[in-house]
């Protein structure tokens, strides 16, 4: 049971961390962070590591029967969140150069920049579609059977602790990974960073793309 837990653990904590890549998220949220101080950009990753845990809680726990609740499919979360996911990377990579986070730049208010810890910093630029939808999936046959609900349950908590961990230490350093980088290795990290971004949101809208049309390609036609 112990080795099957663990291997449950480590697969759910390889495919949604793969999916989130915090360290490439770190340089967008070190753009749209560069005139907080570094006390206020590491309560603001705090804040944002604990809505990762609960938004990833409820994913593994509700997210099944809230879609079927509301009638969306799994196709629709994907295109949707997908779209926005896309839209966020394409204003980052269309976005001005802005000052490295050690330089005197316009000061945000800090009270504004942690009322956007939820949106868009945890949702969709850190858990977006793609790993709410991966977390969905990984209980998307969670059976009844006592033991095993409980050995999944232990699973899912252990993995949203392990993410929401990860995503903290890799927003609250994203200073000294900038630092390592340098001004321009800064700039180009960010601006690839937010490619890639582009390219998960159109990869994710693809993807719900093609699960609502192979179906539909597969149907047979109506003899008449």
């Amino acid at each position: 049971m112990v080795a099957s837990l663990i291997s449950d653990i480590l697969f759910g904590f390889i495919g949604l961390i793969s999916i989130i890549n915090p360290l490439g998220i770190a340089f967008v949220f070190l753009d749209r962070t560069a005139s907080l101080t570094t006390e206020e950009r590491t309560e603001l990753s705090r804040k944002i590591a604990i809505n990762v845990f609960f938004v990833l809680m409820v994913a593994f726990f509700l997210g099944t029967p809230t879609l079927h609740f509301f009638g969306i499919s799994m196709q629709a979360l994907r295109i949707g969140g997908g779209l926005a996911v896309a839209v966020a990377g394409w204003n980052m990579l269309n976005a001005p150069d802005t000052a490295p986070a050690d330089t005197q730049v316009r000061r945000v208010d800090p009270d504004s920049a942690m009322s956007k810890a939820f949106f868009p910093f945890t949702v969709p630029l850190t858990t977006g579609p793609g790993s709410i939808a991966t977390a969905i999936a990984l209980n998307a046959n969670r059976t009844h059977k006592l033991s095993e609900f409980l050995l999944s349950s232990v699973a899912s908590i252990a993995i949203s602790m392990i993410v929401a961990f990860v995503v903290y230490c890799t927003y609250s350093r994203a200073v000294i990974f900038a630092k390592y980088l340098g001004t321009d290795g800064t700039k180009v990290a960010m601006r690839v960073s937010s490619f890639l971004l582009l390219c998960i949101g159109v990869q994710i809208i693809l993807t719900g793309v093609s699960e609502f049309l192979i179906p539909i390609a597969q149907t047979p036609p109506m003899v008449k």
